[in-house]
């Protein structure tokens, strides 16, 4: 081939080759521009992009504590302290005081002394309950043997009272009588009447410590003074005592304290209590102040049973005294009613008899005046209370002033506790015959020092005219220093074997101030003597009557 054909070819194929390389580098560019264009993101894109990215990175936190069964876990505010938190919660917990609970949540918690919390701090709240507490009755006999101490609503609420009550249990009790309604009208428990309003609560969980009265294996009594009732008298003073002569609230000794027992709204919230209390589990219902008032002017005094009859006049005592019969022989107490404030504050009850005549007994020196009595009154209630209550399961116990064994007209026509009467509507009698309150009596100058004899002769009586009822005589006893010289375990000792003696079943023993060491230390004597006796038939002291469940673990569970 020729030179000049050779360089036209290779001029040719340069030409072409050159297009080829123009068309791809002229679509290589375009196609880069386009995807160039397209993966530049803008700032919103790139902060989405940024986000998402860091979002699904995971961010280390504090493990959230799991609570264990019968637990919770609460997160702190700051500045929260452990106590203020465990009044919160101790309505939830089987706690019975919120220091209780308090102890607890430090012990569940490390162990831990500080009481202020950090903000965000997870505490562990033990003894959680999965619903409230819920007690029934635990029905027993009414010749069932109670040894029985007294605390006020406050103390019951406390953790002092706690200890009371375990004390009592180890040195042989088995029964604890606790305020409801106290002489001043306080009620202790949440209830709601309209009669009663907002009210100060100590005790905030009835069952709860019913239930943990029963797994100490001991008996809830439960107290109500029915009808000495002063928060009662200021907030309705229409159903006070009236007084004839200014047609306002009668006062007793100047006091505005009594509610007329014979008002049906009185009677009524008075059983309404008792029932609720009932079916919160207590054991045996207790009323106190169950009569009408003994001191002031009676003349004075004017009631709702009265209403159409004519002016009720005072019982002609002396004429009463004069009029003997020919036959029979008594000791003759003149009582009058005696208040002793007590180291709390609170007041012991009893009869003060400043004079003992002793000859005939006394007859009416005149016929009874015509309808209604004071004394049907209060039998009329009891009749209504004790069939509202017996379905219930309850025990129903009635406390008596201990001088209404003897009898006398102007006792009876005074206080309307007709004892013959009130045993057929109760299952327990219950006589306050506190030795030191019988003074002037058989001139015995301190009758404080002689309770054998004393307590000897109330049972004698009030055991001749319950006779045929079928009701049980358990007495109040003393277990206070007052009056007496001779206070000790052996002082417990004595009124507790007179007393059996005389047909007592159980007792009860009354310190205003809770204070029981001299029966503590009274009790294991007494059980060590029974023991040493060697017949269970007739033990010197008590028999030892014990629930039918015995269930010794404590409600708060153990942290």
């Amino acid at each position: 081939m020729r030179l000049s054909s050779v360089r036209i070819i290779t001029g040719v194929s340069c030409l072409f080759f050159a297009a080829a390389a123009w068309q791809m580098a002229s679509r290589s560019s375009s196609e880069f521009t386009a995807e160039a264009q397209t993966a530049k993101p803008s700032a919103a894109a790139t902060a989405a992009q940024l986000h998402a990215v860091s979002a699904s990175i995971p961010v280390p936190t504090k493990p959230v504590p799991v609570a264990a069964p019968g637990t919770e876990i609460y997160t702190a505010k700051r500045g929260e302290a452990i106590p203020t938190i465990a009044r919160r919660y101790l309505g939830r917990t089987s706690y019975l005081t919120s220091s209780q609970l308090a102890d607890a949540i430090r012990h569940s918690n490390g162990d831990r002394t500080a009481n202020i919390l950090k903000a965000n701090e997870n505490i562990i709240i033990p003894g959680i309950l999965s619903a409230p507490v819920s007690e029934k009755t635990i029905p027993v006999p009414k010749d069932f043997e109670v040894r029985a101490i007294y605390l006020t609503g406050i103390m019951a609420a406390s953790d002092h009272g706690l200890r009371i009550i375990r004390h009592w249990r180890e040195v042989d009790g088995n029964a604890v009588v606790f305020d409801i309604k106290d002489s001043d009208g306080s009620v202790n428990i949440p209830f709601e009447h309209p009669l009663l309003g907002q009210h100060q609560v100590y005790i905030h969980d009835v069952p709860k410590l019913v239930h943990f009265l029963h797994q100490q294996n001991m008996h809830a009594i439960a107290r109500i003074a029915i009808f000495r009732d002063e928060r009662l008298v200021k907030e309705h003073p229409e159903l006070a005592v009236q007084s004839r002569r200014n047609h306002q609230a009668w006062r007793e000794n100047g006091k505005l304290v009594w509610t007329d027992p014979s008002q049906p709204k009185v009677q009524d919230y008075n059983i309404a209590l008792a029932k609720h209390v009932a079916q919160l589990g207590a054991d045996e219902i207790q009323f106190d102040y169950v009569r009408f008032p003994a001191e002031g002017d009676q003349k004075d005094a004017s009631f709702a049973y009265q209403s159409g009859q004519p002016e009720a006049s005072e019982p002609d005592t002396q004429a009463t005294q004069a009029a003997v019969s020919n036959n029979s022989t008594c000791a003759i107490p003149v009582p009058r009613r005696h208040k002793k404030k007590g180291a709390t504050g609170s007041e012991t009850d009893a009869n003060q008899a400043p004079q003992v005549q002793k000859g005939p007994c006394p007859i009416a020196a005149k016929p009874a005046p015509r309808g209604p009595q004071r004394s049907d009154v209060i039998t009329a209630f009891l009749k209504k209370a004790y069939a509202e209550l017996h379905p219930t399961g309850v025990l129903l116990s009635l406390d008596v002033f201990g001088v209404m064994a003897w009898q006398r007209q102007v006792d009876l026509s005074h206080t309307g506790q007709d004892i013959v009467g009130m045993a057929h509507y109760c299952d327990v009698l219950s006589p306050m015959i506190y030795p030191s309150h019988f003074f002037g009596m058989d001139n015995i100058a301190h009758p404080g020092d002689e309770p054998a004899h004393f307590i000897g002769e109330s049972m004698d009586r009030f055991e001749l005219i319950t006779k045929g009822s079928g009701v049980v005589i358990r007495p109040w006893l003393q277990a206070f220093r007052w009056r007496t010289k001779t206070y000790s375990p052996e002082y417990i000792k004595v009124q507790v074997e007179t007393a059996r003696n005389k047909g007592g079943i159980g007792f009860l023993f009354w310190n205003a101030a809770n204070d029981y060491s001299k029966p503590y230390e009274a009790m294991p004597e007494m059980k060590s003597a029974n023991a040493k006796a060697g017949s269970k038939d007739n033990p010197k002291y008590f028999r030892g009557d014990e629930l039918p469940t015995a269930t010794q673990a404590a409600l708060t569970p153990a942290n």
